[in-house]
């Protein structure tokens, strides 16, 4: 058995954070993380850093002009290697940050509690027993598979994370679940020369949206050759030697339909990894989605265990797992003031073409909450920033309280919404009505100077 002062079950964000920290102030850490494939944790590896990568790239294919489609495909393989490359030096790089720490040890192995201050850890040469009086959760999310006929062994159908690695751009790729992570990669795909087509079971395009905001970018992903089906239930995905068949219902009509592809994406959301900790040892309780449940402090069931990141539930984003980490900061060396209902005007965007940005009450959120309200949008367009970088497509939409002035939320579908949105939550978040965003005097020709207008409310 190794003692060590701290336990992180995981190499995310919050962890490799947390334990840098730690190894910092003398705590003596082990981390443990079952893939070498892994280090850094989801982002940099599979979620944001790749898909922002292709993101981009995707985007220079299409200014290139490309005239056949074998010139998109040369374009697509070489923005595979591209993001192969970033992916591999920046995990190499997270595990020189803690590896090179002489109070944190890294363990590649798969970690199971076999009490509330033990975990056994079963490497590819050994197995060993780790004991702390402190352990962190840290062990991410993963692709939920849904239980449609013909996905198991299938070799047309791919992940979030296989399709990434792809060599050969597929001509035609279906998409099974319309969520911001199916938008993305149609977004991509589309913008790399692919004929897309988007599956939905549900009834309403990005049901979270207000109605303006989910139509403008409908519009856009089908001008970009998307076709987007809803009310699509997927029964049955087969294949030949050359191709795969989607086999769906309509839900309103009780038509069968059939689609082909080269290949088919599933993009039906993410779940909690807790599989295999053998939790109850450790007398760790869980939500009734799965995740891990904590306090607004982060702690399990078991006192001396947190959770951090997209196992414990909530929203997965990179940063609120590194929000969790300054809260447990903040807890072990602080004042222990920080917590998670502390947290506001938390935005997040997703990285279609152009990104949508969300930050606070949409319209019919804030309808629903009885306060008197104004709105205001602003075609992206109007803009003069959209016409000197030729994105002119897009809908700004914010909501005020007339009584107070507060900005109650703001929906951004332009060009750099992800930057521009952040102004919006700082004033949210330093309690600033929205005189602040209409009066300020931004650069000019910029996309920040769309909130003059924006927030021009009468």
């Amino acid at each position: 058995m190794k003692k060590y002062d701290a336990i992180i079950i995981g190499f995310g964000k919050g962890g490799k954070t947390l334990a840098a920290d730690l190894g910092s102030r003398g705590w003596t850490v082990a981390v443990v993380e079952r893939s070498k494939e892994m280090y850094g944790g989801t982002c940099i590896n599979i979620g944001c850093i790749p898909t922002k990568t292709l993101v981009h790239l995707s985007k220079v294919a299409q200014y290139s002009h490309f005239t056949t489609f074998e010139q998109y495909a040369d374009a697509f393989h070489k923005a595979i290697e591209e993001k192969r490359k970033i992916t591999a030096a920046l995990r190499q790089k997270n595990f020189e940050n803690l590896d090179s720490k002489e109070a944190v040890t890294v363990y590649t192995g798969v970690a199971s509690f076999l009490s509330p201050t033990e975990v056994e850890v079963k490497t590819d040469r050994e197995t060993i027993v780790l004991q702390a009086g402190k352990i962190f959760i840290n062990t991410g999310a993963s692709t939920i598979i849904p239980n449609i006929k013909g996905i198991e062994g299938n070799p047309f159908v791919y992940t979030s994370i296989s399709i990434m690695e792809l060599d050969r751009l597929p001509r035609r790729l279906a998409i099974v679940g319309g969520g911001y992570i199916g938008l993305e990669f149609a977004s991509i795909f589309a913008n790399f020369g692919s004929d897309v087509t988007v599956l939905e079971g549900g009834d309403k395009f990005i049901p979270r949206e207000d109605r303006d905001i989910a139509d403008a970018v409908k519009t856009v992903l089908e001008k970009k050759g998307i076709s987007i089906r809803l009310n699509a239930v997927v029964q049955e995905i087969g294949h030949d030697a050359g191709k795969a068949t989607v086999v769906y219902r309509d839900a309103l009509t009780g038509d069968t339909e059939q689609i082909d592809a080269d290949a088919i994406l599933l993009a039906t959301g993410r779940r909690p990894n807790t599989e295999g900790l053998n939790l109850q040892a450790a007398g760790v309780k869980l939500t009734e989605r799965g995740a891990i449940e904590v306090d607004d402090r982060l702690h399990t069931s078991a006192d001396n265990i947190w959770a951090i990141g997209d196992v414990r539930g909530g929203l997965q984003f990179t940063y609120l797992s590194l929000d969790d980490y300054r809260i447990i900061r903040d807890e072990l060396f602080g004042d222990g003031k920080r917590n998670t209902g502390d947290r506001e005007a938390v935005a997040y965007s997703v990285f279609i073409d152009p990104p949508l940005s969300h930050v606070g009450l949409n319209e019919e959120q804030a309808l629903r909450t009885g306060r008197n309200i104004k709105v205001s949008k602003v075609m992206a367009a109007s803009m003069p920033r959209t016409r000197t970088i030729g994105q002119p497509e897009g809908l700004l939409k914010t909501v005020v309280d007339a009584d107070t002035n507060q900005i109650l939320g703001a929906t951004l579908f332009c060009a750099e919404s992800s930057e521009i949105i952040n102004l919006v939550s700082l004033a949210m978040r330093t309690d600033n009505d929205y005189v602040l965003l209409c009066d300020n005097i931004f650069t000019h020709p910029s996309m920040s100077e769309s909130l003059n207008d924006l927030f021009n409310i009468k």
